[in-house]
């Protein structure tokens, strides 16, 4: 299975560096010097890093034979993609890979079934579950342990806490 890792932005200075924003939890191992990455489109990788490092908040890459600027302005909005064993977990019980919450099944504390995990979304604060309501609508759930208090990945279920509005914000407006 190929997970995305991050997308070229814009290339910083002449000698082919360019921003990436990060879409791993993991960055300093995806990013490592060494670290092959697959593209997509495809025609563009793989990539090799040779460099990274943080500057003023955002990760730098320099990939090896992307050497002056105009090599690195042709990768921006290449996606940087890996290989990763579907079956893989990371070692901290409480950390999930993106592609193990989509599609699980969602209940609420009370038992109640809500709907399904469609994405993950990586928001500078803290990461936030999309659901996918059984009405239809989409919910947007902060991805922490006072309202996730469960993943099952073996029984493809994750729990949220019944607050209100935080399953239903229109109940939330009629209260």
């Amino acid at each position: 299975m190929q997970l995305v890792v991050g997308r070229v932005g814009r290339a910083h200075g002449i000698k082919g560096d360019v921003s990436v924003e990060v879409r791993t939890d993991d960055p300093d191992l995806r990013f490592a010097d060494g670290a092959r990455l697959l593209t997509d489109p495809p025609g563009r990788g793989p990539l090799e890093v040779v460099d990274a490092r943080w500057h003023s908040g955002r990760l730098l890459v320099r990939f090896k034979g992307v050497d002056d600027r105009t090599s690195a302005e042709g990768l921006h909005g290449t996606m940087l993609v890996v290989d990763v064993d579907e079956t893989a977990r990371p070692d901290d019980p409480d950390e999930f890979y993106d592609h193990q919450l989509v599609g699980l099944r969602v209940l609420s504390s009370a038992g109640a079934h809500v709907g399904e995990v469609t994405d993950v979304l990586h928001l500078p604060a803290q990461d936030v579950l999309a659901i996918k309501r059984d009405d239809g609508a989409e919910v947007l759930v902060p991805f922490v342990k006072e309202l996730v208090p469960s993943v099952d990945l073996d029984g493809r279920v994750v729990t949220v806490e019944s607050r209100p509005g935080l399953l239903d914000p229109e109940a939330a407006d009629e209260g």
